[in-house]
């Protein structure tokens, strides 16, 4: 975890990057709140660091997680589950996004021992390190294009995962592009200005409102959480 705003003055001239204080993140957070105590809410921050705002918004979910189901060690670990699952962060630099996945792992784990203590799950461990690794990603929010080691945008779109618990303890799985999402939710006056795309691949009209809908570039069967990396 960063403690101050910058990391270095290197950084900050070839990247722009500062780091949000706790004050102001908590602040901007309470404009949310409504959202942020919602378990299923989704949150996508497309210049994440190492997380700020991301831990932020975790502990309040994981908060309300707890009130609602710590004497129910079974539904709490679902449930947590399902809140890590809709927190989303790209970040262009390599080390924030592994710093922000590992930080997000450590602020649900050390709630997991606390409420579920020995029925913890060292599957359910690695279930929420595999959706960490598939919601925070390595890419350029601007260009919506994955990046190399270098920085250097790649071929590959930014891709997210949209889960959803299924029966109680299945999780369903759908992969979405990010500017095929964004284009879907702007007016079509702004669509040259955010997608990549030159036709309208992975978008629909919803029938009644004829507004256009995002299609997903593939789908999982359900799994249990437990196994979501085992989804094909």
């Amino acid at each position: 975890m960063v403690n101050k705003q910058i990391k270095s003055k290197q950084r900050v001239a070839n990247h722009g990057e500062v780091f949000t204080n706790e004050r102001e993140v908590k602040a901007m957070c309470d404009l949310v709140a409504d959202e942020c105590d919602r378990i299923d809410s989704r949150f996508l921050e497309p210049a994440c660091g190492d997380g700020n705002f991301l831990a932020e918004v975790l502990k309040r979910k994981l908060n309300r997680v707890k009130q609602l189901y710590k004497t129910n060690t079974y539904d709490y670990e679902r449930y947590s589950v399902l809140a890590i699952s809709s927190i989303y962060g790209v970040d262009i630099l390599k080390d924030n996004a592994a710093e922000c996945r590992a930080r997000l792992f450590a602020i649900w784990n050390k709630e997991y021992q606390k409420v579920c203590k020995k029925s913890c799950s060292n599957e359910t461990r690695q279930a929420v390190k595999y959706i960490l690794s598939q919601n925070i990603l390595c890419g350029n929010a601007l260009t919506m294009m994955q990046v190399d080691e270098n920085q250097q945008d790649t071929d590959t779109p930014i891709i997210f995962p949209e889960w959803s618990l299924f029966m109680g303890t299945k999780l369903k799985r759908r992969d979405f592009r990010l500017d095929v999402l964004l284009k879907a939710n702007t007016k079509p006056e702004e669509n040259k200005e955010i997608s990549l795309l030159d036709d309208d691949k992975y978008l629909s009209r919803n029938p009644v409102t004829g507004e256009k809908m995002a299609d997903p570039i593939k789908i999982y069967p359900a799994v249990h959480y437990k196994k979501i990396m085992e989804a094909q």
